[in-house]
This record gives C-alpha cells, structure tokens and sequence, in this order.
C-alpha cells in the first residue's frame, strides 16, 4: 500500500489548479459531485473579494477513476481558473517580446519580500501567484477524497468559526459543548460566517463591513472536529509520526494560519494536572455496539468524562472526538496598504495592491476540514492498509473486534 499523498500545482491567475492524489485504495465510490460540494463551502463567506463571483470552482477527474470507483492508481483532478482569460498575456506561458510591468512592492506579511528574494527575481508576480491561497482549491478537492474515504470508516469532519477580529465565542463552557457535540451544523452551514450563534453572525459580519469600509482585513480562529475517529491512529515512539504533529504542520501549512492547539490548547497551561486531563471511566456494558456499527467510540469498554485533550493522547488518537483549533491572521493584501519600500528605487512607497478578500475566516474552516481530512486517511490507511477498500474494511472491523 502506497502512501497516502498529494501534489498540487497551478498560480491564482493561470489556467487552472492540478492535484495528484496517491495512494487511495480501490473500489470508493467518488464523484466528481462529491468534490464539488466542498469546492462550494469554500467559496462562500461574508468578507470574500470579488474573485469569488467570476469563479465557479468545479473539479474535472482526469485520471484514476472508472465507472465510479477509483482504480488504486494516482487521481489527477483539474479545476480551471475562469479568469484566466483575463491574465493570459500577463502569465503566458511562452516566451514575449515584452513583458508586463513587474510587481515590485512587496506586501508586509505576504511572502513577496522573502520570495523574491530567495528566488532570485525582479518581478513579485511568480510569488505572489503561487503564494496565493487560490491554491487551497486543491487541496480542498484532495480533502474532499480523503473525506469520502473516512465516511467508509464512519469518521465525520464538521469546522465552525468561533472568532473573527474581537468577536469571539470561545470560552471553556463553549469548548465543552463543541466536545459534546452540540453544535447544530445546520445553522453552521447556513451562518454567512459558518458559525451558528445568530446575535454573534451578526456581530462578526458587522465587524467585517467596518474592516472593508476602513480599507483594512480581520483574521479569526476556527475550529475542526473530527467524530469517530478509530483509537490508535499514529505512534508516540518517533517524533514524525505523532498524529498531533501531523495534524499541526498540516493547519499550519494553510495561508494566513499562525498558530494551532489540540483540545483545550493554551488554556491547559493555566490548570493544575487534577484540571487539566480527561478522567477515564467505564462505559455501560449496554451501549457498547458490534464493530458493524462502525463506530469506535461505541465499540470501547470506556470512555473520557471530557476531552480537554482533544482525542490525542501520547501523539496518538485515544477514541474521543479530534478537536483542533487554528488562528487566522488578517489578511495581508488591504485596500489601504501599509507601508513598504519599491525594490528597483528603494524609496518608501505603499504596498502592492490587488483585489482581494476582507475576511477568509469561514473558507479556512473548510480548508482546515479537508487538510485533517487528509491528515486522518493518511493515518487510517496507514494502520489498517489494504488496496481494496472491502479489504481496508475488513481489517477495520477486525482491529475493532480486537480492542473489544
């Protein structure tokens, strides 16, 4: 069994976006439908720029499906940039006889200043269209797969957004209830800004109009919960294959994402160890179901009274839900730029500035669903291997019997 992976390529302006998925076992039922659900969620969000309505993100499967079902050969999917057709001289791909003005402001907290540095460039345009999260289009589409695979296993991923700029839900009552489940994910998909609290949805796309009437951007925190995520995923005896570990650099590989907590996070540094960690208790002997149910949680002859740890343990998976929390810094395109310096002059200028969004808060929620998505297939695939899913399932089910 291959390892689980992806690769994506494509610039914010350019055709389009590639993604090669690897890995996947044979047999899941995937349509292209499925994937375009999640491109959909991605899309929308009080705060979103204008390039949201020219898209209209669809993922075309070239390559590692038929008839429905995924062969176990990589998956190539492709989405293409309607705007492309504005920027092909800009982006041509062929040699010209004369080149578009080079981009020569770097944007404080983009990655242009560093970039073209490194890179060797005159011009920030290649930085900038790479860097963009346009590419998060992909990986949405790639956690869409992944997605599909973990619903196999009974594992269901659900984001919220719990603050954007000083409008903030987040208390250690709130957490409890999120841990327990009581999120209505109903009203979170139909919350403008994903979160389902009514009188704070307005509050936040409040505080994201001022932003936008102010030429500025807010960031935010939004958090992912992974249900029914098998017992034992990752290892604690090398530092790489600690789920927490995985799942942290994956967060944080998302643009504008500068800090990520499991569980209770920051705030178990204030409590006392008696405060800190989550009690094990017996569960009843009459709630305990077959493995056929697919479902850990209700296979274990126990259970944690809270989930303060966030289902990880020791950097592995411990049954309880997968809690994981990610800030947003605001975005670093705004329509009053800060100040910056031009690197053909060296004179004090404004930054560059380009259309964009005010707040991505609610999209990052579903970016981080679909980049723990991959984090958890990964880890699932790799314990219980397979390159059939009937044959994947199979070992599922027995790991179940196993530990009851």
């Amino acid at each position: 069994m291959a390892r689980f992976r992806f690769l994506t390529a494509g610039e914010s302006h350019g055709k389009g976006l590639t993604a090669i998925v690897e890995g996947m076992v044979a047999d899941l039922p995937l349509e292209e439908g499925f994937i375009n659900n999640d491109l959909r969620r991605r899309q929308h969000g009080h705060g979103r720029g204008p390039r949201m309505k020219i898209e209209d993100d669809k993922a075309e499967i070239t390559a590692g499906v038929r008839y429905g079902l995924t062969t176990g050969s990589p998956i190539a999917l492709f989405i293409t940039n309607r705007d492309w057709q504005n920027w092909q001289e800009q982006l041509s791909i062929c040699p010209v006889t004369e080149e578009a003005d080079p981009v020569t402001c770097p944007r404080p907290g983009h990655a242009d200043l560093a970039g073209v540095t490194k890179y060797g460039l005159h011009d920030i345009r290649p930085i900038m269209e790479r860097a963009s999260a346009r590419e998060t289009a992909a990986r949405v589409a790639v956690g869409a797969v992944a997605r599909r695979f973990l619903e196999e296993l009974g594992v269901v991923i659900h984001s919220h957004t719990i603050g954007i700029g000083r409008c903030d839900c987040e208390s250690q009552c709130n957490r409890d209830k999120a841990v327990r489940g009581a999120t209505d994910w109903k009203r979170v998909e139909a919350s403008p800004v994903r979160c389902a609290d009514a009188k704070l949805t307005k509050a936040m796309m409040v505080a994201i109009d001022e932003a936008k009437a102010s030429g500025d951007t807010l960031g935010g925190v939004f958090e992912v919960i992974a249900v029914g995520v098998p017992i034992g995923l990752g290892s604690h005896v090398s530092w790489d294959r600690r789920l927490d570990g995985r799942i942290a650099q994956a967060m944080m590989s998302i643009n504008a994402v500068k800090g990520v907590e499991i569980g209770a996070g920051f705030a178990l540094s204030g409590l006392k160890g008696s405060q800190a960690h989550d009690v094990i208790e017996p569960r009843s002997h009459s709630v305990i179901a077959s493995p056929d149910a697919m479902g850990t949680k209700q296979c274990l002859p126990w259970r944690h009274a809270t989930n303060r740890a966030g289902g990880i343990e020791g950097g592995m998976s411990n049954g309880e839900d997968v809690i994981v929390r990610a800030a947003v810094k605001p975005i670093a395109t705004m329509a009053s730029p800060l100040y910056s310096l031009d690197l053909r002059t060296g004179k004090k200028t404004k930054a560059h500035y380009e259309r964009s969004d005010v707040c991505v808060v609610p999209a990052a929620g579903v970016i981080g669903e679909a980049m723990l998505a991959i984090i958890l297939a990964g880890a699932c695939l790799e314990k219980f291997g397979g390159d059939n899913l009937k044959e994947t399932l199979a070992n599922y089910r027995s790991y179940l019997r196993g530990i009851r």
